[in-house]
């Protein structure tokens, strides 16, 4: 669907379940800076349900990257109130999620110099322009 993201060679992706760990079970990057998607599957559908991103460019060109990189972004970074790791359990199981199929991409490193934030606002608007609506779990952009 998003045949932009195909140029970033850094990537992975991992299925997370609301009575799994999410420390345990993400695979992304905890020293790099990019964006990740996280797809809901549920009732046999899957919907793309957010888009976010990790890292930020200083003033003289240089990559900041968050303390722990994208994975602590996805594990540890605030949702609904909390911590995903523990806003998402909680919040898959009021949606009847199944399953987060959750992508994460490196945008900014030795082969790509994609912003961060860039590659998150060119997700959501394709997003739009499809949908004309935000992924649900995307509160504003």
């Amino acid at each position: 669907m998003f045949d932009e993201l195909l140029e970033y060679s850094k990537h992975d992706h991992f299925f997370y379940s609301p009575n799994e760990s999410l420390v345990e079970k993400c695979n992304a990057s905890n020293n790099s800076s990019g964006i990740y998607l996280i797809y809901a599957l549920a009732h046999g559908n899957i919907e793309l349900i957010y888009v976010g991103s990790s890292g930020k460019i200083q003033t003289n060109g240089k990559l900041k990257i968050r303390t722990g990189g994208i994975y602590d972004r996805i594990v540890n970074g605030i949702q609904f109130d909390e911590p995903r790791k523990k806003s998402w359990p909680k919040k898959m199981i009021e949606e009847e999620i199944e399953a987060l199929d959750i992508y994460w991409y490196e945008t900014f490193n030795n082969e790509n110099k994609d912003l961060p934030t860039y590659a998150e606002a060119m997700i959501i608007q394709r997003h739009f322009d499809i949908y004309e609506k935000l992924p649900r779990w995307n509160v504003e952009f």
